[in-house]
């Protein structure tokens, strides 16, 4: 990728370049590195080929300044023959601003018998959709989208393609796990905006995986959202080319302005 990478390194820190900053405040980071770069960290540190991290949660409490560097702290809780259990903290300027929780299964081989799932979505594949000619769909240059159906805010289904369009940390090519969950914070706004715009703001995201991502393209689709008293939880199925991959779900606050046009 040429396209400007949201972190480079500088030793065992991570120094953010501008194009990380998010839609709320321009002078912070947004939540999609936060999680980006806690999964990156956690992958290259704990994973391993026979693993699926199955389970990322992330808590995000405090806004992260985008001038800052950043350390990223994990610890073992568990490094079982099948499972492993990584906690992680987000440090920016030695302050906490994030933390995770990843869970890792290892692959063996499904049992016998059936077992019913959702079908899987009969949608047009990205390279079948037309390039969208608003910038703000893909916040100027941080991802690419391919509409399906619907978009954010519409009253009813709401379906998309996204892809990466940058590297999470110079000269680190996104892996499947580094793919997915950079995107995954995407459920908060596909998910949770309305009418007058996207009023909550996700305060963490669960990503699920019962497997990896084969390409590059990551599929959303909104299946849930309900809010009541100012917090709302919002739910995505997520694919890829070859079928469902997984969900992420979002737990959201009210905010008292919308989310400034991008």
């Amino acid at each position: 990728m040429t396209n400007q990478p949201f972190f480079r390194r500088d030793g065992d820190n991570f120094l953010p370049n501008p194009i990380s900053n998010g839609p709320w405040d321009p002078n912070s980071l947004h939540g999609r590195v936060v999680i980006g770069l806690l999964a990156f960290v956690i992958e290259q540190r704990h994973g391993g080929d026979n693993f699926v991290p199955a389970r990322l949660t992330v808590d995000m409490f405090r806004l992260p300044n985008i001038t800052t560097p950043i350390e990223v702290k994990t610890r073992a809780v568990r490094e079982g023959l099948r499972i492993r259990v990584i906690e992680a903290d987000f440090l920016s300027g030695s302050v906490a601003m994030a933390r995770a929780s990843c869970q890792l299964l290892r692959r063996t081989g499904n049992p016998e018998g059936n077992i019913w799932s959702p079908p899987n979505w009969d949608v047009p594949k990205p390279a079948d959709i037309p390039v969208p000619t608003d910038a703000r769909l893909g916040m100027h240059g941080k991802w690419a989208t391919r509409p399906i159906v619907g978009h954010m805010g519409s009253l009813g289904p709401r379906r998309l393609w996204m892809s990466e369009v940058r590297e999470l940390v110079e000269d680190a090519p996104l892996t499947p796990f580094v793919r997915v969950a950079v995107a995954a914070d995407f459920a908060s706004p596909l998910a949770n905006a309305g009418d007058r715009g996207l009023t909550f703001i996700n305060s963490d995201v669960t990503l699920y995986l019962h497997r990896l991502p084969i390409a590059e393209w990551i599929g959303f689709e909104v299946v849930n959202h309900h809010s009541a008293d100012g917090i709302a939880i919002g739910e995505c199925w997520l694919h890829d080319e070859h079928g469902p991959i997984g969900t992420s779900t979002v737990a959201a606050l009210a905010q008292r302005k919308p989310m400034p046009r991008l």
